[in-house]
C-alpha cells in the first residue's frame, strides 16, 4: 500500500488532539474495540416500572381557557427554518363528538432577536383529527385545533423569541425563546443530542427528562413509542402493560387519545425551547375503523419530509451542523422495491460528507438486539436495507423498542466490522410496559422462532450460520456484538467533538439522584480513511492491528489474520506513531502486510 503523507502542521494537530483525549480522559474510544461483552444486572433495590402519571397531575392538565395556545413544540426545518406547532381550543371524547371548525381560528407566530420586540411574523395552517371506533360502549375523540407554522430565513446559533396564537381573537402565548443550530461544516455541531426511546407518561419518565432537561440539550431525537395512549380503555380505563392480556375481549385495541394531550403538555417547557424530531413506534399504530392508522402521530407533529423530498412523516432527514440524520419508518413498506428504499438510496447519496462527516440514522426496532423481548423481530428490515447503509457508512444508529439499554460493538451482518455502524437502543425512557431484564442467551430465556412477530411486516427469523452461535436461534452468551447492555431507565447524549469524534453518555436515572457516574461513557471514533465506500473493498486496510514491528528504518504495521474481530490502532500507539512521525520524519508509517 502507499504512504500516508501528512503535513507537519497537520501533524501537530493530530499528536495534541490524540494526547488530550487520551492522556487527559480516561474514556475509551471505539478504536480500542471490539470490547468483551459487558452485562450490568438489574439492581434489585429497584422497581422494574412505575405507574402512570393521571390525567390531573399538575404536569398533565390544561393550564389554559378558550382559543389560548397549548402543547407548544419546535421542529426543524432546514438550517435555517423552524417548525412551530400547538394546539388550541377543547378536545372532545365521548359516545357523541363534534369536531371544531379550525377555520376559526387563525395560525400565526410573532418572533424576533430581542424580547418582547417581533419584527416578523408568519402564519401557517391548521387542523383537527378524529379517533373513531363504531362499536358499542366504546368512546369516540376528537382533537383540538392543531396549529403547524414554519418560520424562515432565520439566522445560525441565534436566540429567537416567540408567541403564537391569533391576535384577532387576542389569545397569545407566554412569550418562549430558542436557540437556532449550526450551519451545515465539518467544524460546528450542536453541543448536546439528546436521545430518548420509549417514553410514556410514568413516574420514571418524569425522572428521564427532569435528568435530560438538566443535561441541557440543543436539540431532542425520540426514537418511537412516546405516549402509549394505547394501553387504555378509550373511556380511560386503567392503563396495562399487556393490553391483549388485560382486555382479551376488546373488539379493537383502544387508545386513550386524551393521554396525547397531556404527554404534551408534559413536554411543553422542553420541547417549546428545544426542537424535537420524532420519528413513529409500533405504540403509535393506534387503529381505528376503516383500517386507519397513525392518525395521532401524522396530526400532531411536524417533520421535515417534503424539505427533505420524502414527502412522508414516517422517514425523513435534515442536518444540524456538520450532522446528517436520517429517521427511517419501520412500520411502513421498507423493501427494496419500495418508495422509502428508493428516497433512502438518494438521500445517502446526496450526502457531502466534506460537509456533514457525521451520519446518524435512527428508527424504532433494533436490529441488533440480545434481550428475549423483540429478539429478531425486525430480520426483514434488517435484510433489506443493512447492506445500503453500511456501503454509505452510517456512523451510528439509535433505537428503542427495547425497554432497556444496549450498546453494541461495531458490527455488520451478526459479524464483528470495524467499519460498521455502532447500534444503540435507547427503549428505556421509563414507559408503563416497564424494563426488560430477560436476555436471549440466558438458560431457558431464548425465544422461540415463532415469538416476536412484528406488528408489521414479514418474519425472518433466522438460525447464525456462522461464528461462535452457528446453527443456534440464540447464542449461549452474550453475543460478541453487544459490548454493553443494562437494565436501567435513562436517556443518552451525543456530543460531536470534530470530524471524527464524538462523545456519547448514557445516563442512568439513578444519576439523578446522586450518583454522578455515567452509565456507559465511549468515544465513537470515525475512520473515513479506512471505512470509506472506495477503500471498504481493501482487506489491509480494514484489517490494520495492534502489532507493529520495526523493519529498514520504517514502521511497519502488520495485519493479524484479517478477520472481522481484528480492531485498529488503541489510542495510545496511534499517539505513538504520531509522536514517531512528527518529530522523526525519516521513520514513515507504512501500510502494508
Amino acid at each position: 500500500m502507499g504512504k500516508i503523507k501528512i503535513s507537519a502542521g497537520f501533524r501537530i494537530i493530530l499528536f495534541v488532539l490524540g494526547f488530550i483525549l487520551v492522556a487527559a480522559q480516561k474514556i475509551p474510544t471505539t478504536l480500542d474495540g471490539p470490547f468483551q461483552p459487558v452485562t450490568q444486572r438489574f439492581d434489585s433495590s429497584l422497581r422494574l416500572g412505575s405507574d402512570d402519571l393521571p390525567m390531573d397531575h399538575p404536569r398533565l392538565k390544561r393550564n389554559v381557557t378558550g382559543m389560548f395556545p397549548e402543547q407548544i413544540a419546535l421542529a426543524l426545518s432546514t438550517p435555517t427554518s423552524m417548525w412551530i406547532s400547538w394546539i388550541t381550543g377543547d378536545a372532545q371524547i365521548g359516545l357523541n363528538v363534534a369536531a371544531l371548525d379550525p377555520s376559526t381560528v387563525a395560525s400565526e407566530v410573532w418572533y424576533g432577536k430581542e424580547s418582547g420586540k417581533y419584527t416578523m411574523n408568519k402564519t401557517g395552517v391548521s387542523l383537527v383529527y378524529n379517533q373513531l371506533y363504531p362499536y358499542e360502549g366504546l368512546w369516540n375523540y376528537t382533537s383540538g385545533i392543531i396549529h403547524h407554522v414554519r418560520i424562515e430565513g432565520l439566522e445560525p446559533e441565534t436566540k429567537y423569541y416567540y408567541k403564537c396564537g391569533d391576535s384577532s381573537l387576542a389569545a397569545a402565548s407566554e412569550e418562549f425563546v430558542f436557540e437556532t443550530l449550526p450551519l451545515p461544516s465539518p467544524n460546528n455541531y450542536p453541543p448536546r443530542i439528546a436521545v430518548v426511546g420509549d417514553l410514556g407518561l410514568t413516574s420514571n419518565s418524569s425522572t428521564t427528562i427532569d435528568h435530560l432537561t438538566s443535561n441541557d440539550p440543543s436539540i431532542i431525537l425520540m426514537v418511537g413509542d412516546l405516549t402509549y395512549a394505547n394501553q387504555y380503555l378509550t373511556t380511560g380505563g386503567k392503563g396495562a402493560s399487556c393490553f391483549s392480556c388485560q382486555f382479551p375481549d376488546a373488539p379493537i385495541r383502544e387508545t386513550y387519545q386524551p393521554r396525547w394531550d397531556g404527554w404534551r403538555r408534559f413536554m411543553e417547557p422542553l420541547i417549546s425551547r428545544v426542537p424535537m424530531m420524532v420519528v413513529e413506534g409500533n405504540h403509535e399504530i393506534e387503529p381505528q375503523a376503516a383500517g386507519v392508522t397513525f392518525k395521532s402521530y401524522l396530526s400532531r407533529f411536524s417533520v421535515p419530509s417534503n424539505e427533505s423530498g420524502s414527502n412522508s412523516n414516517f422517514y425523513y432527514s435534515f442536518d444540524a451542523g456538520g450532522a446528517h440524520f436520517i429517521m427511517l419508518g419501520a412500520y411502513t413498506d421498507y423493501n427494496q422495491t419500495g418508495i422509502q428504499y428508493a428516497w433512502l438510496k438518494d438521500d445517502l447519496h446526496k450526502i457531502d460528507r466534506s460537509v456533514t462527516p457525521w451520519v446518524v440514522a435512527a428508527w424504532h426496532p433494533p436490529w441488533y438486539n440480545s434481550y428475549s423481548s423483540h429478539y429478531q423481530e425486525f430480520e426483514c428490515m434488517r435484510l433489506q436495507m443493512e447492506e445500503l447503509l453500511y456501503q454509505y457508512g452510517i456512523d451510528i444508529v439509535f433505537s428503542g423498542h427495547v425497554h432497556a439499554y444496549e450498546r453494541m460493538n461495531r458490527v455488520y451482518n451478526h459479524t464483528l466490522d470495524p467499519c460498521g455502524p455502532v447500534y444503540i437502543t435507547v427503549g428505556d425512557g421509563g414507559n408503563i410496559e416497564k424494563v426488560e431484564v430477560d436476555h436471549a442467551d440466558e438458560p431457558g430465556k431464548c425465544p422461540s422462532p415463532g415469538d416476536n412477530v412484528p406488528e408489521f411486516g414479514g418474519v425472518c427469523h433466522l438460525n447464525f450460520s456462522s461464528g461462535p452461535a452457528k446453527g443456534q436461534f440464540c447464542w449461549d452468551r452474550q453475543p460478541e456484538w453487544s459490548a454493553y447492555r443494562e437494565s436501567s431507565f435513562g436517556h443518552g447524549i451525543l456530543e460531536v467533538v470534530n470530524s471524527t469524534h464524538a462523545l456519547w453518555t448514557w445516563h442512568r436515572n439513578q444519576e439523578i439522584y446522586g450518583l454522578n457516574t455515567p452509565g456507559d461513557q465511549i468515544y465513537i471514533v470515525r475512520q473515513p480513511q479506512l471505512c470509506s465506500s472506495a477503500s471498504k473493498h481493501s482487506q489491509i486496510m480494514i484489517c490494520v492491528h495492534r502489532i507493529a514491528a520495526f523493519s529498514n528504518n520504517s514502521i511497519t504495521i502488520s495485519k493479524r489474520c484479517c478477520n472481522s474481530s481484528a480492531s485498529l490502532f488503541v489510542p495510545w500507539i496511534h499517539v505513538f506513531f504520531v509522536f514517531l512521525d512528527l518529530f522523526f520524519p525519516s521513520m514513515v508509517v507504512d501500510l502494508r502486510s
